[in-house]
């Protein structure tokens, strides 16, 4: 395994690599849904190629850039073992050695959801999916699914201005308990963590009750409201169906597959999940 932390290391690579190159963009912190995404890459291209960049484009003035979890070591590790071929490393002034003046803009699909709760966040995560195009030159990149208007907004991103990079996308990989693999779990206590579990519990509820897209959304909003009368610690932010492509919410009595997507704050630490529903 080859590990670079500039452009040129990485371009010396790059120009001596023979066939396609699958790219596993990440901020480190590496956990089994990663792996989900590198063995998912292996599939789709001779080479595989993992970034590990903490963004600070895609973080608020109030949010943990300076204590998110770093652990390049372990990252690393996880990296050789499941056979990566290139890591790509950068320090922040590599990515940016000035302050941005043009950046990527999100524009209304950025600017809802979590966009709303979380402004110019996916501006950031557009800007930097941009600058590790342009540096890794893949032909197919990974991503996954439990960012769901992350995800989204990535393909529209390669759409709009003719990256030309295929964009595969994994099912969201969970813990025994039901809990989506995050990276931030690990701020969450014994009793947050099982605050949070409300967020999939919702699913499974709105997935029993999809016979229309208004029953679908009831049940996962009524399971959660139930749960912040239990758990004071927990405080919803959404529980919409929306258009996967768009991310515009559904009517009532939609038809076809919806994704209902759900953000809560479990003390400090925000929570998303999601999951597919097919309305008839």
């Amino acid at each position: 395994m080859t590990q670079v932390a500039d452009t040129r290391g990485l371009n010396a690579w790059r120009n001596a690599t023979r066939g396609t190159v699958a790219l596993v963009p990440t901020m480190g912190a590496l956990h089994d849904g990663h792996r989900r995404l590198i063995a998912h890459a292996h599939g789709e291209a001779d080479a595989v190629a993992v970034s590990i960049f903490v963004n600070p484009l895609q973080f608020g003035p109030d949010e943990d850039f300076e204590r998110y979890p770093r652990d390049l070591d372990s990252d690393l590790e996880i990296c050789r073992a499941d056979g990566v071929d290139v890591v790509f490393a950068p320090e922040l002034h590599e990515m940016y050695p000035r302050d941005p003046e043009v950046t990527v803009s999100a524009g209304r699909m950025g600017a809802v959801f979590e966009g709303a709760s979380r402004p110019g966040h996916f501006d950031g995560v557009l800007t930097v999916v941009a600058k590790l195009f342009q540096r890794v030159r893949p032909d197919v990149a990974i991503f996954g699914q439990k960012d769901a208007q992350q995800l989204a907004l990535v393909e529209r991103l390669v759409a709009d201005l003719d990256l030309g990079v295929h964009i595969e996308s994994v099912p969201i990989v969970r813990d025994a308990d039901g809990l989506a693999l995050s990276s931030r779990n690990r701020y969450l206590s014994a009793a947050e963590r099982e605050s949070a579990l409300a967020l999939p519990r919702a699913l499974e509820a709105a997935a029993h009750e999809a016979t229309t897209a208004a029953s679908a959304q009831d049940a996962a909003r009524r399971t959660l409201a139930d749960a912040e009368l239990q758990h004071p610690e927990l405080s919803l932010d959404y529980a919409t169906l929306v258009d996967r492509a768009t991310f515009t919410k559904c009517s009532p009595d939609f038809r076809g597959d919806a994704v209902l997507v759900l953000a809560a704050r479990v003390g400090a630490t925000r929570v998303i999940d999601n999951a597919t529903l097919t309305f008839g």
